[in-house]
């Protein structure tokens, strides 16, 4: 779709349909709302006090024109409490906007930017987060449809043109600025989602680093992927058990984007990602209900390397290293067994209690790598548990860190990016959990309770005294329906607070 700014009246756009909005609670609407229902006779104003229009969030009322003004429709979304209002709001509000107009067959469109007016908010952030929910909202994954429309009677046709018209000639900068760093965020969130919903046939650990390749070379950023035989070298052996059990070989995918402009005093950051192409469970093999999902275990790795084309495209002053170790974890005889000890790159002694706890062991490989390659600090991203789903449900993702600072600086980016975190506890009294009789560490707890926790203090003793965040995000990788810039299936999560992050501690400088 075609976002631009246009300089003008947004009543006088010749254009499928308008797009303005309204706080709930309002009674005549002011601004540009205002004037297209003078322009209508008091068509809104009547709609209003006749109870048909509210302006609660979520709302979308369409008014054909009738030829009163250009514009074939008005369609009037609902804002909700004023003192609500976010710039999250512009996103869920541009996304519902963008369906709307679709399912109405209306393909070029003009809007306001909502919330740069009365709204009170930054013209650049307000339009950013207008490209974000428009283009993240009409989302849909059509490679294995025979044709290309949807099977959905009301999907219509395609937006292909919205037009952000402004009134005010010296904020069209600041517009197309936010736009344009929308668009990068939006689209590298929607590359996560197709990453993600692709069958696991045709995303094995290979493919995903053919898309890493692809990423670096549009993007320009440097690319390098491991093969088994150079992980058997650098005695990569708890990345190397889950994959043992696959025909399909691993590969240990890096991107690196180097600024010349950021500070040569300081270490690159590293943006670690699971990158499970499928997770049958292996020998601990998962229920057969939702398995087809598992496709998406490698929805962290897709967010790196998504994050790493963005940051490459919005070339913030800092340095940044993309790191996925990607494999199969399948059950078969060469599979890797619960009551195995395997050795990681650094020394450490793993015992296997759970062959479905796979990711950690890709990504205790992955920190040692990282810290090897003097990274810090170490962010990783992982569809890592299910009992982080089960604390926090389907709408906030978990946080654990060795340091809080940063842990803060990753909630700080998050809230930029309009994604919801919550930290859980990482405190030494939770070491107890992953004590083994047998080797350095255990893979899992001792027991289901804190089974977030276990899984990150796991990977805490790869850590160890590296700053380190870890990003649980399988509460909401998935999403079962629409919802403003979400879409059902794959949700692209983290993408955002990844790319935040790294543009947050390069304005540190």
């Amino acid at each position: 779709m075609n976002i631009h700014v246009v300089l003008g009246d947004l009543a006088t756009q010749q254009v499928d349909a308008i797009v303005v909005n309204l706080f709930e609670g309002v009674q005549r609407p002011g601004g540009a709302t205002g004037a297209v229902d003078r322009a209508l006779g008091g068509a809104l104003s009547q709609l209003i006090a006749d109870g048909d229009l509210k302006g609660k969030p979520g709302e979308m009322v369409l008014v054909h024109t009738f030829g009163k003004i250009p514009a074939k429709r008005v369609v009037v979304a609902g804002l909700g409490k004023s003192d609500k209002f976010s710039v999250d709001s512009v996103r869920k509000v541009s996304a519902d906007a963008a369906r709307f107009l679709r399912r109405h067959n209306c393909q070029r469109a003009a809007t306001i930017v909502h919330g740069a007016g009365i709204g009170g908010l930054e013209a650049r952030g307000a339009a950013q987060a207008l490209a974000e929910g428009a283009i993240m909202g009409l989302y849909r994954f059509r490679r294995y449809k025979r044709t290309q429309r949807e099977d959905d009677e009301n999907d219509t046709g395609e937006l292909h043109e919205l037009l952000v018209v402004e009134g005010m000639k010296e904020r069209v900068p600041s517009l197309e600025a936010g736009i344009a760093a929308g668009r990068v965020l939006a689209e590298a969130t929607n590359l996560c989602r197709d990453l993600a919903n692709v069958g696991g046939n045709d995303m094995t650990p290979i493919h995903l680093a053919d898309a890493a390749r692809d990423t670096a070379e549009r993007h320009g950023l440097e690319y390098r992927a491991f093969d088994k035989a150079e992980m058997e070298a650098m005695g990569m052996g708890a990345l190397l058990a889950v994959a043992q059990g696959s025909a399909q070989e691993p590969r240990f995918i890096t991107l690196r984007y180097r600024s010349p402009e950021a500070p040569s005093d300081r270490p690159p950051v590293a943006l670690l990602g699971k990158g499970v192409t499928f997770d049958s469970g292996g020998i601990s093999i998962k229920p057969a209900e939702g398995m087809e999902n598992m496709k998406g275990d490698m929805s962290g790795g897709a967010a790196v390397i998504a994050a790493m084309g963005a940051i490459a495209q919005l070339r913030p002053p800092i340095n940044v290293v993309g790191i996925v170790p990607a494999a199969e974890n399948l059950p078969s005889a060469t599979a890797y067994r619960p009551g195995d000890i395997v050795r990681a790159s650094n020394g450490k002694t793993i015992e296997v209690v759970n062959t479905d706890a796979e990711g950690r062991m890709l990504l205790a490989d992955a920190i040692c790598w990282a810290k090897r390659e003097g990274l810090s600090p170490l962010v990783d991203v992982a569809t890592l548990t299910g009992a982080c789903a089960v604390a926090l449900g389907p709408f906030y993702n978990g946080i654990m860190a060795n340091d809080q600072k940063l842990a803060d600086k990753v909630l700080a980016a998050a809230k930029r990016a309009g994604e919801l975190f919550w930290q859980l506890p990482l405190t030494d009294e939770y070491k107890e959990l992953v004590k083994s009789d047998v080797a350095d560490v255990r893979q899992t707890g001792t027991s289901r309770s804190g089974g977030a926790i276990s899984a990150a203090q796991m990977l805490h003793a790869f850590a160890e005294d590296t700053p380190w965040a870890h990003l649980d995000i399988a509460p909401t990788y998935r999403s079962d329906r629409d919802r403003g810039p979400l879409v059902k299936g794959p949700t692209g999560v983290a993408v955002r607070t990844l790319v935040a992050f790294a543009q947050m501690l390069a304005e540190e400088e």
